[in-house]
């Protein structure tokens, strides 16, 4: 049987798309921007932070363009940095480190920041201007981390494995972040998203009941939620019975769900009846003075609940072997609860609470089909939590 899949675009662009990697590579500005608003720099300057302190000292500056002792940080510090960065580049680029480029890009992006920083302070560019700045060699270095980048991807995907495969994409992603558009480098990176891809079809749950279709349906669409949810995040992709059908389809798992077995509605009801009495009430008035005595009421309070519970079935296949990788029974209960009372004789033998209970009346059942949703819940978190853990190792 041949592979027929068209995997949806959005699953390549939450892979591919980084929206943290440009941010990542300025972090560190970012921060300094931050830490270095009120100082002038010197203290980083004197610690061997170069970079830190031309940041601080700009900062000073904006504030106060006169300001001769951030003047002079900003002289020596960014001399320095320069200095520290250049010499890391010429390191890397005489290492055999494999990504040693990066380290090369890395430095060029920083000793540009900082130049960057500076544009946007009048008093410091006669220290620091556009010349500091190092474009070319800032896109020659990308360049050459891409090509690794990409070479070290080409190489893994013809290892024709899901774990390299899986390399692969990392690595052309990464070529297509030093560069866009490098080479075919967003087609391999489809191309090894496929070879990764790990296949599962979800069979739905079956429930024979008609009076509870619609709430397995609700049930149902809420794994279906989250399994959507889960794959954008992995190299795994859940197809429905009926995305399959009728196409020449080769899954590796076999995902089945099953309830072995479910009652909704068992109903008890508890009754339970005491005689109250309370002394020194008022009674009356006999001669013009109040007379006191007992006051007694037989109270019934009534504790009515509905149980409703089932057993979740777990089951994952695996499709060429036809052997069962993992199985689990997962149970889930959910009770209501509804209580009032009544009763015989004089109310004010009653403390509040009772009183208050003795106002209430019995509620309406809950349908069947709110109790049925309501002891899946539990099965649901069961049933997340294990997806997740099994298919992490995937």
């Amino acid at each position: 049987m041949m592979l027929l899949i068209n995997p949806p675009l959005y699953m390549y662009k939450a892979m591919r798309v980084n929206p943290f990697f440009k941010f990542f590579r300025f972090w560190p500005l970012g921060v300094l921007l931050f830490l270095g608003a009120c100082s002038s720099g010197k203290q980083s300057f004197q610690k061997g932070d170069y970079d830190r302190a031309v940041i601080q000292a700009v900062n000073r500056l904006q504030k106060d363009p006169s300001n001769k002792k951030a003047l002079s940080t900003l002289e020596q510090a960014y001399k320095y940095a320069q200095e520290n960065h250049q010499t890391r580049i010429t390191e890397a680029m005489k290492s055999t480190e494999t990504f040693r480029w990066e380290t090369v890009v890395q430095e060029y992006e920083s000793m540009n920041n900082l130049v960057d920083a500076g544009r946007r302070c009048p008093a410091c560019r006669s220290v620091i201007n556009n010349a500091g700045k190092y474009p070319e060699q800032l896109a020659a270095a990308r360049q050459k981390a891409a090509e690794t980048r990409y070479d070290l991807g080409a190489k893994l995907l013809k290892e024709k494995n899901r774990q390299s495969a899986k390399e692969a994409y990392q690595h052309f992603e990464r070529a297509e972040q030093f560069v866009p558009g490098f080479k075919d480098a967003r087609q391999k990176q489809d191309e090894a998203y496929l070879a990764a891809l790990l296949k599962v079809v979800v069979e739905p749950v079956a429930v024979n009941k008609g009076v509870y279709q619609l709430s397995n349906e609700y049930f149902q669409n809420k794994i279906q939620e989250y399994l959507q949810h889960y794959e954008q995040q992995s190299f795994i992709k859940f197809f429905t019975l009926q995305e399959v059908r009728g196409k020449s389809f080769v899954p590796d798992h076999v995902l089945t769900l099953s309830f072995d077995d479910f009652v909704v509605g068992q109903t008890y009801l508890k009754e339970k009846e005491q005689n109250l009495e309370r002394d020194s009430v008022k009674t009356g008035t006999v001669e013009g003075k109040d007379v006191y005595g007992t006051v007694k009421v037989k109270y019934i309070t009534f504790e009515k609940t509905i149980t409703s519970s089932g057993l979740l079935d777990f089951r994952i296949m695996d499709w060429q072997t036809k052997n069962i990788i993992t199985q689990e029974k997962m149970p889930g209960t959910f009770v209501w609860r509804d209580e009032w009372a009544t009763y015989k004789g004089d109310e004010r033998a009653l403390n509040k609470e009772q009183l208050k209970r003795a106002r209430r009346r019995e509620s309406p059942n809950p349908a069947p089909q709110f109790l049925f949703v309501e002891f899946t819940k539990p099965i649901y978190s069961q049933l997340t939590s294990k997806i997740q853990s099994f298919y992490r190792k995937y």
